[in-house]
């Protein structure tokens, strides 16, 4: 399975130390050189930015469409633009990106997509995480990510779990 991911979902889970959900769930990621970048670089001491340098199962490639990513870019940060242009030269089976205009771009181009939420459920099902509750709670109370209320509270109650804390 070729899964591409954008900065969002690697930055997020490291937050809340489950980054190694990804290479357990699909093996090996591609990012694309700007996403590394902004996570070593720009991140460097950030969580995660000490992972993704070591990480073995993450494989960094450029997205070769310099065309399509400048495109991209008059809508998107340059993270999401090259790891949508990345997915869409590798044919991917996954994209994973969690910023709601990357994510309806990606669509448009008929990519397959999936957000860090996505991610939660799939690790739940394959017994990688016994509950999503305290890892969303983690994420919005740490990491500062931003979920309605109502996604929130459907998220927990499809996977059998309570939203009352």
């Amino acid at each position: 399975m070729i899964v591409v991911s954008d900065t969002s979902p690697i930055i997020n889970l490291a937050i809340i130390g489950k980054l190694d959900l990804l290479p357990d769930l699909f093996g090996k990621i591609v990012i694309p050189q700007k996403v590394f970048d902004e996570i070593t670089i720009q991140g460097a001491d950030m969580p995660g930015a000490d992972e993704l340098r070591a990480a073995t199962w993450v494989e960094v490639k450029n997205c070769t469409n310099i065309g399509l990513i400048q495109a991209l870019q008059l809508q998107v940060d340059p993270g999401e633009a090259e790891a949508i242009g990345l997915a869409m030269e590798m044919n991917v089976q996954m994209l994973l990106i969690d910023e709601r205009i990357g994510r309806q771009l990606a669509k448009e181009f008929q990519l397959p997509i999936m957000g860090l939420l996505g991610v939660l459920k799939i690790a739940k099902k394959k017994n990688l995480i016994q509950q999503i509750k305290p890892l969303l709670d983690q994420l919005i109370h740490i990491a500062g990510f931003r979920i309605a209320k109502e996604l929130y509270k459907e998220i927990l109650e499809s996977e059998g779990e309570h939203s009352q804390s």
